[in-house]
Parts: C-alpha cells; sequence; structure tokens
C-alpha cells in the first residue's frame, strides 16, 4: 500500500475577488462528500448555496484565507474578527477534495490561531452528520460543543440558516484559548465520530 504524504508547509494568504468562483467551488465540493455518504446525493442544490458563500465572502469584518501547502492552494477559511470583544467566528474551513487526511486541516487550523494571537474565543458551526468535523473540532483543535440548534431550538443568530439535508440541525463549537491547558476535548455526542485527519468543510 502506498503511505498518504504527510502535509508540506502551511500558510495563508488573502484571497481575491476573482478566487471567489473557486473558492466556491472547491468548497460545495468539499462539503457534498459527506452529504452524499449520509443522504446518496446532493439533488437539493449545493450546499451551502452560492448566496451564502457570496455573503460571509462579503461581510464586514470577514476575512478570506487561502489555505496553502508549499504555495499550492489547498482549501480555504472565511473568519470573522471583532477586534473589541477578541471574538472569532470561524464561518467556513474546508481541505480541498483529494487533499484530505493529511494532516492539512490540523496545520492550518493552527496557522489560522496563530495569525490572530489577540483572539481569545473562537466559535464555529457544523451540521450535524459532519461527523468528521465533530471528531476534528473537539478531539483534534479543543473546541467544545456548546450548543445544538435544531428546529425546536433555533439559532437566533442565524434566523436564514438554510436547510441542509436530512435537517437535523446544526452543532456549535467554542474554544476559549486562554483556559485550553489541561483541558481534555471529549464528549458523548461524539462517540460514532469517524477518526479521520480533518475537516471536509463547516459552516
Amino acid at each position: 500500500m502506498t503511505a498518504i504524504p504527510t502535509a508540506g508547509r502551511i500558510t495563508l494568504d488573502i484571497a481575491t475577488q476573482a478566487d471567489l468562483p473557486r473558492f466556491r467551488q472547491d468548497l460545495q465540493d468539499a462539503f457534498a462528500i459527506a452529504a452524499v455518504e449520509t443522504f446518496g446525493s446532493v439533488d437539493g442544490g449545493p450546499i451551502p448555496p452560492d448566496e451564502d458563500i457570496v455573503a460571509s465572502f462579503e461581510a464586514p469584518n470577514a476575512v478570506v484565507h487561502r489555505i496553502l501547502e508549499d504555495e499550492r492552494w489547498v482549501g480555504g477559511a472565511i473568519v470573522s474578527i471583532d477586534a473589541e470583544t477578541r471574538h472569532g467566528s470561524l464561518d467556513f474551513f474546508y481541505v480541498s477534495v483529494g487533499e484530505i487526511g493529511r494532516g492539512i486541516g490540523r496545520k492550518a487550523w493552527s496557522a489560522i490561531e496563530a495569525a490572530y494571537p489577540d483572539t481569545k474565543v473562537w466559535t464555529t458551526h457544523t451540521p450535524y452528520f459532519e461527523k468528521r468535523n465533530i471528531h476534528f473540532y473537539v478531539n483534534v483543535c479543543g473546541f467544545h460543543i456548546v450548543e445544538y440548534h435544531h428546529a425546536g431550538h433555533p439559532d437566533p443568530n442565524r434566523p436564514d440558516e438554510p436547510v441542509l439535508p436530512g435537517d437535523d440541525g446544526m452543532f456549535r463549537f467554542e474554544k476559549r484559548l486562554e483556559c485550553r491547558e489541561g483541558v481534555a476535548p471529549s464528549s458523548d455526542l461524539v462517540d460514532h465520530a469517524l477518526k479521520t485527519d480533518g475537516p471536509l468543510s463547516t459552516r
């Protein structure tokens, strides 16, 4: 069996408007993997919808990063940073199809933390069915699941959340950097998480 090469040098740069078409397509392709594995198809249209990605790309305080491995584009992230509260939101995060499982996600998240050293609290969301992402954020990156949003408990800050396949809701994750040392990231909610090396995508 041929060994899978580990990730090389991972860096971030700033995406431009010209990068949006590829960024959007690569992100949707990454999301589609788990959706197809779980539900068989994405016949309802791309996940996330084009307009959600564009809105996030153009949102105030948003910073759109390309993830580079030895200067080669292998993923992306959109973060929103509030310098006053020192809170950051990871709005989208993906590793390109064909690059998953080599440790790129792990190194990319470390690069994001390093790029925003004044940010003390990070939040992100991922769909219920994205078991790889749940494993990644909790067991690899040290996030904690702090809330589960669904039809009976919607997120008041995200009233326009698109309906996803299965409609089983979204987990909200939080990571507080000032108290990360000595905290074992664990949760009964990830008992069945797949043991892979990085995220397919998140929202």
